[in-house]
């Protein structure tokens, strides 16, 4: 990031997290997703985007965040990785958030070393901390899990 950036926002389990708004493609709400026999238990499943098949990767797995309750609401986030769709399920989503670099901290070090490198940094707003998350090291992580089960 350099100088003001923008940040698409979104909650899970009551925390703020974001992405660079460049990496947010389309919100989906009440998307049915089809579980995958096998797949990481981070991926939740596959969703049709206008008849494509599309990844769907639970971020409250993924972070180690309770589990998300059977009769809570899921939208669909779709980003862009390397030119590729993949879905995050959110639990709800925030606002366009401008930020600016120099305020951009470390992620802290309280947070769980086996979730740290999926966190970019930490902006500190007047209310609340916003935890950016790496799109790329996500996607990542769910690819190497699922190929590690097959």
């Amino acid at each position: 990031m350099n100088g003001h950036d923008e940040l698409c926002t979104f909650e899970l389990d009551g925390l703020l997290f974001g992405i660079d708004v460049h990496r947010a493609q389309k919100i989906i709400t009440d998307q049915p997703v089809t579980p995958v026999p096998l797949a990481a238990h981070l991926v939740r499943g596959l969703i049709n985007l206008r008849g494509q098949i599309v990844t769907a990767v639970d971020l409250r797995e993924c972070l180690g965040l309770n589990a998300r309750p059977e009769d809570a609401r899921m939208v669909n986030l779709i980003v862009r990785h390397e030119g590729e769709p993949v879905s995050f399920l959110v639990d709800r989503m925030g606002d366009v958030v401008p930020v600016d670099e120099s305020m951009f901290e470390t992620p802290p070090e309280t947070l769980d070393p086996s979730v740290i490198e999926l966190i970019r940094g930490a902006y500190k707003l007047s209310d609340r901390l916003l935890l950016v998350l790496d799109v790329s090291r996500i996607v990542e992580h769910a690819a190497a899990l699922h190929t590690a089960n097959t």
